[in-house]
Formats: C-alpha cells, sequence, structure tokens
C-alpha cells in the first residue's frame, strides 16, 4: 500500500560549535578506529588539552556524527536527528507563519 508520511512541525538549526545541539563527543581517534564511516567531512573541534573531538547526537538508532554543513532537526518531544545541507530542503519546507 503506497503512503505519504504526515507533517511533522519540527524545528531546524544549523549546526554551529557553541549552540549546544549535540549530545556529546567522541575522540576523531575512535571514530577513524571503531567506526564504518567516511570521516572527510566530520566537524571536528579540538580541545585544550590537544585532543580532537567529533560532536554527535543520539537518536533511536545509535550515534549520528555531525558533519560540515548538517542541520540538526529536533522533533516536538525532543528526539533528535541530524540532515545534510545537500537533502534539507528537499525532505523538509519551511512553515508559513
Amino acid at each position: 500500500m503506497k503512503s505519504t508520511r504526515m507533517p511533522l512541525e519540527v524545528e531546524i538549526e544549523k549546526y554551529e560549535i557553541g549552540k549546544n545541539l549535540e549530545d556529546g563527543y567522541e575522540l576523531f581517534q575512535d571514530v577513524v578506529t571503531k567506526g564504518w564511516i567516511v570521516t572527510d567531512h566530520l566537524v571536528k573541534v579540538t580541545r585544550e588539552n590537544g585532543s580532537i573531538v567529533c560532536p554527535y547526537i543520539t537518536s533511536r538508532r545509535g550515534r549520528t556524527f555531525i558533519g560540515t554543513g548538517d542541520y540538526i532537526i529536533i522533533e516536538k518531544d525532543g528526539a533528535k536527528h541530524v540532515c545534510g545541507e545537500d537533502k534539507i530542503w528537499i525532505r523538509y519546507k519551511k512553515a508559513e507563519d
């Protein structure tokens, strides 16, 4: 049966360091050695001690690391998702005020 997903109002924020949109950080070396993801476009933050960390959000599917230019989608119940800047305005449309 073909279906259409019902509209869901969400908040969309372009990710920037310092906005506190992430749920945590993982050491970049652990992302590279423990993960099966492409790391070329991940946001990397260098801490005062010299360690490099990558921000992520946690959802029911696990951790999603945030890439350069990504947007954070926040549902009314607080659930968060990451969407790339290449897909955000294909999947979402701005709400009319």
